[in-house]
C-alpha cells in the first residue's frame, strides 16, 4: 500500500470542505481533499435551494447566526469579484393566518438581534403589489436574501484551492483516522487503496462526518455524536412562474417549511419539506408527499393551478437531532472539545452551510490556531 504524507487534509469536497481547503491553501500549507464521489458537491452541497440566507431564524451568538451575517457579506463581495452567477432578488416572509403573527414578530425580534437591520414590514396590500400571486396578512420583506449558482461556488473555490497548490482525490473512501504522535494516519480505499500522514485534518465529511468520528475511539464519547437523516423533496413548476422573490412561509419543525425559491433563469421551485429517513442515499422524490405541497402552498398562493407541480430532486439534510428534539446548533470541535491536537469535526452542517461557508472555514481555522488571513484572497 502507498503512504503519503502532506500538511493538511480535509475529508469532503462538498461546499464547506472546499471553502475549508481553499482557507488552509491561502495560509500556505501543503493541503489535500480526501473524496469519496466521483466529483465535488456530490451531496448536500447540490441538494438543496440555492439560497443566499440572511440569518432571520438562528439564535442569538450560536454558529448558525455568526457564521451567517458574516458569510453572506463574504459571499456577495466573493461572487462579484469571482463572477458566480447570482442574484440578491429579496425574500417575502409571510404569516397566512392571525394566529401566526406572534411567530413571525418573534422571527422579526430574533433577525434583528442577530443584527439584521434591513428587513422592512409589509401590508397585505404591500405584498400584493410586489408579488401579486401572494396572500398574506402581514409579512416582512429580506432584501439581502438571494440566489446563487452553487456549483458555480464550488468551482470557484477548487479554482482558488488549486491556484494555492491543492489537490482533490476523487473516488477516494477514507475508512479509517488513526491518531499518531504526529498528527493522523488516514486508510483510505478506491482505486489506488493508501495511507496518508497528516499534522492537521478537518473532518467536512458531511453525512459520513459522524460515521469517521464514531470509529475513533480516542474521541469521547460526547465527541461522537449521533446522526439522523430528513429528506427534503422538491416539486418545480410548469407552466407560468409566479414570483420574482423568493416567499417563505414560516417556519416548522426542523425545516423552514415548503417555499417558494427560484433559480438563476426565474424558474420557480417549491420544498423542501422534511421526511424522516433510514438511509443517506434516499433520494428519490417522495411523490405520495404532493398534496401535502398543494395544501402548504394554497396558504400563500392559492391560485396554485391543480397539476401544476412536478417532481424535481430531493437531498438529504445531516441532522445532530430526531424528530422530536429541537433543532441544535452547527458543531465545530477542535482539539479544545474534544482533546486531539490538528483536528477538527463538523457536525450537522446543513442550511445554511452554503452561505455560511467562508465564515465556517474561518471559524474552524481558529480553533486550529492558524494565523488569520484575507479570506476574499
Amino acid at each position: 500500500m502507498d503512504r503519503y504524507s502532506v500538511e493538511a487534509v480535509v475529508i469532503g469536497a462538498g461546499v464547506v470542505g472546499l471553502a475549508m481547503a481553499r482557507r488552509l491553501a491561502m495560509a500556505g500549507l501543503e493541503t489535500l481533499v480526501i473524496e469519496r464521489h466521483d466529483a465535488i458537491g456530490m451531496e448536500t452541497s447540490s441538494r438543496n435551494s440555492e439560497v443566499i440566507h440572511a440569518g432571520l431564524y438562528y439564535p442569538k451568538n450560536s454558529i448558525k447566526a455568526v457564521a451567517c451575517k458574516r458569510g453572506q457579506e463574504l459571499l456577495y463581495a466573493y461572487c462579484a469579484e469571482r463572477g458566480v452567477p447570482h442574484r440578491r432578488c429579496g425574500k417575502l416572509m409571510v404569516a397566512s393566518r392571525k394566529e401566526q403573527l406572534p411567530k413571525l414578530q418573534a422571527l422579526w425580534d430574533a433577525a434583528t438581534d442577530n443584527g439584521i437591520h434591513d428587513l422592512a414590514w409589509i401590508s397585505a396590500d404591500e405584498a400584493r403589489d410586489l408579488e401579486p400571486d401572494v396572500l398574506c396578512i402581514k409579512g416582512f420583506l429580506s432584501p439581502s436574501t438571494g440566489i446563487i449558482d452553487s456549483h458555480g461556488l464550488m468551482l470557484a473555490y477548487q479554482g482558488d484551492l488549486e491556484a494555492h497548490g491543492g489537490l482533490i482525490a476523487f473516488n477516494t473512501p477514507v475508512i479509517s483516522v488513526t491518531p499518531t504522535a504526529r498528527g493522523f494516519v488516514l486508510t483510505t480505499d478506491g482505486d489506488t487503496p493508501a495511507e496518508v500522514e497528516t499534522r492537521l485534518l478537518v473532518n467536512c465529511a458531511g453525512h459520513g462526518a459522524p460515521k469517521l468520528a464514531a470509529d475513533m475511539p480516542a474521541l469521547p464519547a460526547t465527541s461522537r455524536p449521533q446522526q439522523w437523516y430528513a429528506k427534503g423533496n422538491y416539486f418545480s413548476l410548469a407552466g407560468r412562474q409566479p414570483f420574482s422573490r423568493l416567499v417563505y412561509p414560516l417556519p416548522e419543525a426542523a425545516g423552514l417549511g415548503v417555499h417558494a425559491t427560484l433559480d438563476l433563469q426565474g424558474r420557480c421551485r417549491f420544498g423542501p419539506d422534511v421526511e424522516w429517513v433510514d438511509r443517506e442515499d434516499d433520494l428519490q422524490v417522495s411523490t405520495t408527499r404532493i398534496e401535502r405541497f398543494y395544501e402548504a402552498i394554497r396558504a400563500y398562493w392559492p391560485g396554485l393551478p391543480d397539476g401544476a407541480l412536478q417532481p424535481d430532486y430531493a437531498g438529504i439534510r445531516p441532522k445532530l437531532h430526531g424528530p422530536d428534539s429541537p433543532m441544535p446548533d452547527f458543531r465545530i470541535d477542535g482539539p479544545a472539545d474534544h482533546g486531539l491536537h490538528g483536528l477538527v469535526n463538523m457536525f450537522g452542517i446543513e442550511s445554511p452551510g452554503l452561505t455560511a461557508s467562508m465564515a465556517l472555514a474561518d471559524i474552524a481555522a481558529r480553533k486550529l490556531a492558524l494565523p488569520e488571513i484575507d479570506p476574499l484572497g
